[in-house]
């Protein structure tokens, strides 16, 4: 079968439009594996909710993600299919979303009654540290952190509102101001009663109580990054021991490739004298 050179263009424009959707089955399947070796190590069903930008059709179109509603009846279907004498491993790394969605996830994994591990490789920030809260054991990278868990009304942090109001006389202030603080006083106080909720079983009610005020009260800004150590001194039980296993599954969801890589290495772990 003899082909033009016309012929030969569209053929390789059709494989160039294909390639990128074989790859993303390709580096699936790769996923898929790896949990499912995970699950058999463990003995353990594994879930995983890690957000980033992510290459997600044949247009090579991105998107960045958080927690919200579709990722909880995930979740919940999954915890629904594992039986109750099956631990639950679940993969934290995402930087937060909605409450209601974290209230669920968190709820559901509490009420699984066999062990629940949550392994944070990097960050599990906001609602992901609500979420990491339910478990009986948070496994975390020595270099991982998490966040406060203060609630947002938009762009403000609940508390820095309730702060400017105690600053000015009622007078001074106009109901656009109050509406959202009154908002703003009941959502801190939800959250830091579900916290203390989460870690009654684990922890004395008094700790429980210091550690969910901690945590709500606007101490650190939204982003502050709270350390292992920090975890374990605040009475979590957390262990800075992370499996390696982890951290190859999570090299199976990289971020979409640049023009020019931000960050650049050999990737070889190095063992006494470099290699040739």
């Amino acid at each position: 079968m003899n082909f033009s050179l016309f012929d030969i263009f569209w053929i390789v424009l059709l494989i160039m439009s294909l390639w990128p959707f074989f790859k993303h089955k390709s580096v699936e399947n790769q996923r898929l594996k790896a949990i499912k070796n995970i699950e058999n190590k463990r003995k353990s069903r594994v879930i995983t909710m890690i957000h980033r930008q992510e290459i997600i059709n044949i247009a090579g179109l991105t998107l960045s993600r958080f927690i919200n509603i579709e990722d909880a009846e995930h979740v919940l279907r999954a915890i629904r299919l594992t039986p109750d004498d099956m631990p639950i491993d679940i993969l934290l790394h995402t930087p937060g979303g909605l409450v209601l969605a974290s209230e669920q996830i968190a709820l559901a994994l509490k009420r699984h009654p066999a062990k629940v591990t949550v392994f944070i490789p990097h960050y599990a920030m906001s609602g992901d540290t609500m979420i990491a809260l339910a478990a009986d054991e948070i496994v975390m990278d020595p270099n991982a952190v998490v966040g406060p868990i203060d609630p947002q009304l938009g762009e403000y942090p609940a508390v820095s509102i309730l702060k400017t109001i105690k600053r000015k006389e009622i007078n001074e202030i106009d109901d656009r101001t109050l509406i959202p603080a009154d908002i703003a006083e009941k959502a801190v106080q939800q959250v830091k009663e579900f916290i203390i909720e989460l870690l009654a079983e684990t922890i004395e009610p008094d700790k429980a109580e210091r550690l969910a005020e901690e945590l709500t009260s606007g101490k650190w800004t939204h982003d502050y990054p709270i350390t292992c150590n920090q975890l374990q001194q605040m009475g979590v039980n957390v262990s800075c021991e992370f499996p390696k296993e982890i951290h190859q599954l999570m090299e199976l969801y990289p971020q979409p490739n640049q023009r020019r890589p931000s960050v650049q290495y050999i990737p070889l772990p190095y063992q006494g004298n470099l290699p040739d």
